[in-house]
Formats: structure tokens, C-alpha cells, sequence
């Protein structure tokens, strides 16, 4: 998807797989039609981190796999250049290996099944 823009950061002792993370939002937006400029951002953090944010925005004193956060809960957030910003994904890389070793699946296909998971967050598409 042209006009597609994902900053990754990653806290330095983990190593993800950039280019996988942003096919799989470029086939996540392509899947569901999504075709004006778009910007999502993606952090890879540690337990620490994700414990902070989960209570902070969560009220839960807890670590967790993956936290969204839409920009869209009010008005669409439009940059300059046009860009649509959708909101951030924050995954803890901890919690992604313990998942994956007990679900018996490869790190980079646990990343990918929370990527799309965050997502249809993002997009609005929420479970139930």
C-alpha cells in the first residue's frame, strides 16, 4: 500500500522482524479497504513497560500482550501530508515468547496474529 506510514520502536534487546510487522498492516488495511494515507505506529517494549502503561490506561496492575490505542475514539486525527492516524499498538515482547512457546507457534507468527488483533482495534472492529 502506497502512502502507508509505520515508525517502529523497539527497546534494543529485542529482535522483531520490521518488514513482516508492516506487510501485515498493509494486508490488514488492504483487507478491509482501507486505502487513503495511513499512519500507524508500532512499540515492541519489555513487562516493565507494558505493566506501566496497562496501569495507566487500563487501571489493571498487570503486564499484558498487546495494548491499542486509536486516535480515532473522537475526530480522525489528520496530519499535514493527509496522513490518517489511526493510533499506536504496543506489544510486550516477553509476553509474546511465553505465548508463542506455549501456544507452539513461531514468535513471528504470534506477532503477526496480535498485529492484525490491534488492528481491527484500530479500525473499530472490536470483539466481543
Amino acid at each position: 500500500m502506497d502512502k502507508l506510514s509505520i515508525p517502529i520502536f523497539v527497546e534494543s534487546r529485542y529482535k522483531i522482524n520490521r518488514k513482516r510487522i508492516k506487510r501485515k498492516i498493509s494486508d490488514v488495511l488492504s483487507k478491509n479497504q482501507v486505502s487513503s494515507p495511513v499512519e500507524v505506529s508500532v512499540a515492541v517494549v519489555g513487562d516493565r513497560k507494558m505493566r506501566q502503561l496497562s496501569q495507566r490506561y487500563k487501571g489493571e496492575d498487570k503486564t499484558r500482550n498487546i495494548l491499542s490505542f486509536s486516535q480515532n475514539e473522537g475526530e480522525p486525527i489528520r496530519h499535514a501530508a493527509g496522513k490518517l492516524a489511526l493510533g499506536d499498538i504496543v506489544i510486550s515482547f516477553p509476553v509474546v515468547i511465553n505465548e508463542a512457546s506455549r501456544d507452539e507457534m513461531l514468535v513471528d507468527d504470534k506477532i503477526d496474529d496480535l498485529i492484525e488483533h490491534g488492528m481491527m482495534h484500530l479500525l473499530g472492529l472490536h470483539h466481543d
